[in-house]
């Protein structure tokens, strides 16, 4: 019987890198966001905030990472897991920090969760794809 977890964790360089990706998708896409990367635990890495932005998108960046990288699922896909069950619904509405807007997905290394990123400010879908791209540029698809 193992007696200690070894956990994959995002490093400080690749939240950066992750984080600078989604902006340069952004920019392309010609969008402003705020993006934030969290470790596996949702500990805040890495946040960047594009001029012009408001100061609650990069919090609601924040809870989406932190939404993709404790529960391990893409904040959309997590919306329609809990919208399907009343009592989880309700179970979760006192969790200040879980946010099910899309933009938040889980980053994978070596099959565990090695932390988030979330992406809020643009449209649903483009926040999505911010974020998928940002991970893929770093980590590979």
């Amino acid at each position: 019987m193992a007696l200690v977890l070894q956990k994959a964790s995002l490093t400080m360089d690749a939240a950066r890198r992750i984080a600078e990706a989604a902006v340069a998708r952004a920019e392309q896409d010609g969008l402003k966001i705020a993006v934030a990367v969290v470790d596996q635990e949702g500990a805040p890495l890495a946040l960047l905030r594009m001029d012009g932005v408001p100061a609650p998108i990069a919090e609601f960046a924040l809870d989406k990472a932190y939404t993709a990288a404790v529960t391990g699922a893409k904040t959309k896909d997590f919306f329609e897991h809990i919208d399907s069950s009343p009592a989880l619904r309700l179970g979760l509405i006192s969790r200040s920090r879980l946010l099910v807007w899309g933009g938040g997905v889980p980053a994978g290394v070596d099959g565990q969760i090695a932390g988030g990123v979330g992406v809020s400010g643009g449209p649903e879908e483009a926040d999505i794809a911010c974020a998928q791209h940002a991970l893929d540029a770093v980590l590979g698809g």
